[in-house]
């Protein structure tokens, strides 16, 4: 039986205490604040990440170094056979795309996923990875499989502040004028590749009910009606853990029988483009391998 490694990145929101635990490797991603580097999760905490957000520092972000790809896979093949790395989504990064590149040195021995996840969908796909390393697929039959359900989620996020979609470039100054003198609280979705707006809101409770109600109707219609036990539900948050768990109340609720799994922090990859305060809610259909 292969001996299959499994590699992601912080995108996926697990932290380096976590992946020791579940005997995986994370790279962290990078960032250039005020012209100097931080890897989150290694010289850079959440906390100190949204204390240079509220200081209107100089953020810009990054993928991993091919060297420090390079680097991890060469040292954990020498105690595997095969690698399994699941990077964030190829439409929002092009870690993606590099790390296929590179593992065309590697004679099929990496297998970089494609599955347009990332955060709380992310994770999902590496629990699924683990699983069936141990159950002893090989390193292209997981990624055949990972991929194959790519379509199988939906995240939908809400923000408190339109002022770093702004920032960004994602909305317009004039749209953001707009939606501040009006209160609007954009939701938007990653279902896929991008991160897309799909509803407006005017307040947060509002938008919370938009999620759920979104989420709802792809479980009815993209996931064919399945019930709680062939849905994850999870939620995830920037700096907003107190509402998060209100949100979470407010979702098992909603969904009867259904659990929230995993309430944890967005990637900072993420929060840097749309500021804290936000909220967010993913499913994920439960992998039938």
């Amino acid at each position: 039986m292969s001996k299959v490694a499994i590699v992601t990145d912080s995108n996926s929101g697990i932290t380096q205490e976590l992946a020791e635990k579940w005997g995986i490797s994370v790279l962290p991603m990078p960032f250039t604040i005020d012209g100097k580097e931080y890897f989150e999760g290694i010289n850079l905490t959440q906390e100190e990440f949204y204390e240079y957000l509220k200081k209107d520092a100089d953020i810009a972000t990054s993928q991993p170094s091919p060297e420090s790809v390079l680097t991890l896979w060469k040292k954990l093949l020498k105690d595997y056979d095969e690698i399994v790395h699941i990077p964030m989504s190829s439409g929002l990064s092009g870690s993606c795309q590099t790390a296929i590149a590179l593992a065309d040195d590697f004679d099929g021995r990496v297998q970089v996923v494609n599955n347009h996840r990332i955060s709380i969908t992310q994770l999902r796909s590496v629990e699924d990875a683990i699983r069936m390393a141990e159950e002893g697929k090989t390193a292209r039959e997981i990624r055949e499989i990972l991929e194959a359900t790519r379509m199988d989620s939906s995240i939908y996020i809400t923000v408190a502040t339109l002022k770093y979609l702004k920032k960004g470039g994602r909305i317009t100054p004039a749209v953001a004028a707009i939606g501040t003198m009006l209160r609007l609280k954009p939701v938007l979705t990653i279902q896929g590749e991008r991160l897309d707006s799909f509803s407006k809101a005017r307040t947060m409770r509002q938008a919370r009910q938009t999620m759920i109600e979104a989420i709802r109707k792809d479980i009815e219609t993209r996931f064919g009606g399945v019930d709680a036990h062939e849905v994850y539900l999870d939620l995830a948050h920037t700096n907003n853990y107190e509402e998060a768990e209100d949100f979470r109340k407010e979702v098992e609720e909603a969904f009867p029988g259904y659990k929230v799994g995993y309430v944890d922090p967005l990637s900072l990859s993420i929060s840097c483009h749309i500021g804290d305060g936000s909220l967010a809610i993913g499913a994920t259909r439960i992998l039938n391998r």
